[in-house]
C-alpha cells in the first residue's frame, strides 16, 4: 500500500487514530459504507476511494453487514461439530434472515453451538435460552484450565497489581542492552506461529534508525480452534500489558498498541479496563516508577478479517488502508507501523516476558526440549472429555496432553487438525511419534502454530474438508497477489466439482496448484494451506481415491 497514506495517517498518531474511527462509524449501523466517508477523507486528507476500499474489505464495516443483529460461527470447529444448523434454526426464530450474519471465530471451541447477538458472544446451552438472553440474561463461558509444570508461569492466580508489578521497578533501574541479553538467552521464539526469536526482533527495533518506535500486540487470532489469546486476554490480562511495557523500555518505544478481534468483544472490554485501572497508579503513564520512562497504551478494536492476524496486513489496517499483506523486506522491526520501527508480537508472546524476568533468562530456557524453550497454551476442541486451555512444558508428548489432559476423545477422530487452518492435518496414527515443540512437528511435516487442536470425526468427509479450507482461504484472503487469491477459488472449485459430480481430479493439477500456492504466494494464508491439503492427501489416499484419476506412476 502507499507510504504516502502511512506518513499521513501517522501525523495524527494513534490518538485520533483513522481505522478506530471507521470502527466506530461502522458501530452505528453495522456498515462504515456512508456518505460519511467523504468528511473523513478530508478530514484525514486520504481520498475517498482508499477509505472505502478499507471499509469494504472487512466483514463488520462492509455494506453487507448492514442491519445485521446476530452472527453465526462458520469457524472450522463448530463445522467440525454439527452444531451450527440448529443454531441458525433457533436465531430465525427471533430474527429475520437478512438480520442474521456470519462470523469466523468466535473462540468458543470448548462447547460450539457459537454465536454473537447484539456484539456479545455466546455458546453451548446458551442456544436452548435465547429469548433470556433478549432479556438480558448473560451466558456462561467456563472451560478446564490446568498445567502440567509444577510453577505455572501463564495460568497462575494473579496476585493483585501492587505485587504483580512489584517487579517492574527493578527492571527498570537496569540497562536495557542488559535485559535484552535476558530476553535472548531465555530463547522465547514467538508464539504466533512462526517461532522467530522475540529477543532478536526486539534487538532489531532497538538498533533501527527511526522515532518515534511503536509496540504493537497482534490479538487477532483468528485460528478457528485457537482461544489461547483470549484466556490470556480476558483471565491475564496483565501478563500481555506487563510484556508489551517492558518491550518498550528495551526498545526505545513508549506507545502500546493492542489490536484486538472484533470478534472477541469482551477481550476489548477487559483490556481496556485493565489498562484505566493501571493508569491510576505509579505502573503507566509518565515517569514510571520515578524514572524518566513513560508509557502508554491504545486499545483498538478490529473489524472482521482473517489476514490482519498477519503482521504487515495488521499494520496497514491500523493506518486506515486496506488490510493487504505488504512486500518484505523491509520487515515490520525496521519499518512498520507509520513506517517506524515496530516490535509485533502475539499475545502469548508478551505474556511469557513476565515469568522471563521473574525466574531469569537461564532458567527458562532449560524449561522445555532444545531450541524450544518455555511452556506453551494448548487448547482443546469440544470432542475432547475435558476441553480447554493447557499450559503444557515444551516437549511433552502429544498423547500424554491428549489422554492425561484432555481426558481423551468424546467420540471416535481419524485426525486432529493443530495450529489453525494453515497447519498440519495430524492422522491418528501419529500422535505417538509427536512432542510439543517447534522442531518436533517441522520434522514431522507438520505445524505447530497457536497449538490449537480441532478434531476430525471419523465420519467427517475429508474431501469436503479440503474444500472448506479452500473456501475459507478464498473468503480471506487480500487479494494482492494471485497465486493466493486465484489458486484458492481453484482450488475451491476443484474439490468442490469432484465431490459433487462425476468429475475426477488429475493428482498433477492439483499438485502444481498447491506447490504454486506454497512457494509464490506473499503471505502464510496462500502459503500456508498447501500443508493441511498435503497431509490429507499423503495420510488418507484410501479415502480420497474415488475422487482422483489413476496416477501415471
Amino acid at each position: 500500500m502507499s507510504k504516502n497514506v502511512s506518513h499521513i495517517s501517522g501525523r495524527k498518531g494513534m490518538d485520533e487514530n483513522l481505522f478506530s474511527t471507521l470502527v466506530k462509524e461502522g458501530g452505528y449501523t453495522g456498515t462504515a459504507e456512508t456518505d460519511r466517508l467523504k468528511d473523513l477523507a478530508k478530514e484525514y486528507l486520504v481520498g475517498e476511494s482508499t477509505l472505502l476500499g478499507a471499509a469494504s474489505f472487512y466483514d463488520f464495516l462492509r455494506k453487507e453487514n448492514e442491519g445485521k443483529k446476530a452472527h453465526i460461527c462458520n469457524g472450522s470447529s463448530c463445522m467440525l461439530a454439527g452444531t451450527q444448523d440448529n443454531v441458525k434454526a433457533e436465531l430465525k426464530k427471533h430474527y429475520s434472515e437478512e438480520e442474521i450474519g456470519h462470523v469466523c471465530c468466535l473462540g468458543r471451541c470448548h462447547e460450539n453451538s457459537s454465536f454473537q447477538v447484539e456484539g456479545i458472544n455466546y455458546s453451548g446451552d446458551s442456544v436452548n435460552n435465547i429469548s433470556a438472553i433478549l432479556d438480558g440474561a448473560k451466558g456462561d463461558d467456563e472451560y478446564n484450565v490446568d498445567a502440567n509444570v509444577e510453577n505455572r508461569h501463564l495460568t497462575g492466580e494473579f496476585p493483585g497489581i501492587e505485587e504483580f508489578y512489584s517487579l517492574l521497578p527493578t527492571l527498570l533501574k537496569r540497562d536495557r542492552d542488559d535485559l535484552l541479553n535476558e530476553m535472548i538467552t531465555s530463547n522465547v521464539r514467538g508464539r504466533g506461529g512462526a517461532g522467530f526469536p522475540a529477543g532478536i526482533k526486539w534487538q532489531t527495533v532497538k538498533n533501527a534508525p527511526g522515532e518515534p518506535k511503536f509496540v504493537v500486540c497482534n490479538a487477532d487470532e483468528g485460528d478457528p480452534g485457537a482461544y489461547s489469546d483470549r484466556y490470556l486476554l480476558e483471565k491475564q490480562p496483565h501478563l500481555v500489558i506487563f510484556g508489551m511495557m517492558v518491550c518498550g523500555y528495551i526498545t526505545g518505544a513508549e506507545t502500546g498498541i493492542f489490536y484486538i478481534r472484533a470478534e472477541y468483544p469482551e477481550s476489548v472490554d477487559i483490556i481496556t479496563k485493565a489498562v484505566d485501572e493501571l493508569m491510576e497508579t505509579e505502573f503507566l503513564g509518565d515517569n514510571i516508577c520515578g524514572t524518566d520512562f513513560n508509557f502508554h497504551f491504545k486499545v483498538v478494536k478490529g473489524a472482521g478479517s482473517y489476514v490482519c492476524g498477519e503482521e504487515t496486513a495488521l499494520l496497514s489496517s491500523l493506518e486506515g488502508q486496506r488490510p493487504e499483506v505488504r512486500i518484505r523486506p523491509p520487515f515490520p522491526a525496521v519499518e512498520g507501523l507509520f513506517r517506524k520501527p515496530t516490535a509485533l508480537n502475539n499475545v502469548e508472546t508478551f505474556a511469557v516476558v513476565h515469568p522471563v524476568f521473574t525466574i531469569g533468562g537461564d532458567e527458562y530456557a532449560k524449561i522445555g526440549r532444545g531450541r524450544s524453550s518455555g511452556t506453551k497454551l494448548v487448547s482443546l476442541d469440544s470432542f475432547f472429555n475435558k476441553p480447554g486451555i493447557y499450559e503444557i512444558a515444551m516437549g511433552t508428548p502429544l498423547t500424554t496432553i491428549f489422554e492425561e489432559f484432555g481426558g481423551g476423545f468424546n467420540t471416535d477422530i481419524k485426525a486432529v487438525h493443530i495450529g489453525g487452518p494453515l497447519g498440519g492435518v495430524v492422522p491418528k496414527e501419529k500422535f505417538a511419534d509427536i512432542t510439543l515443540d517447534f522442531e518436533s512437528f517441522n520434522d514431522n511435516g507438520f505445524l505447530l502454530g497457536h497449538a490449537s487442536v480441532i478434531s476430525i470425526p471419523v465420519d467427517y468427509p475429508l474431501i469436503q474438508y479440503i474444500e472448506h479450507l479452500f473456501k475459507f482461504t478464498a473468503d480471506e484472503s487480500c487479494g494482492k497477489c494471485f497465486p493466493c487469491r486465484l489458486g484458492s477459488t481453484r482450488g475451491e472449485e476443484l474439490i468442490q466439482k469432484a465431490r459433487t459430480s462425476d468429475y475426477k481430479i488429475d493428482p498433477q493439477l492439483i499438485t502444481d496448484l498447491l506447490d504454486t500456492l506454497e512457494e509464490t504466494s506473499l503471505c502464510a494464508l496462500g502459503g500456508g494451506v498447501p500443508l493441511p491439503v498435503k497431509n490429507i492427501l499423503q495420510y488418507f489416499e484410501t479415502e480420497l481415491k474415488p475422487f482422483f484419476k489413476e496416477s501415471d506412476k
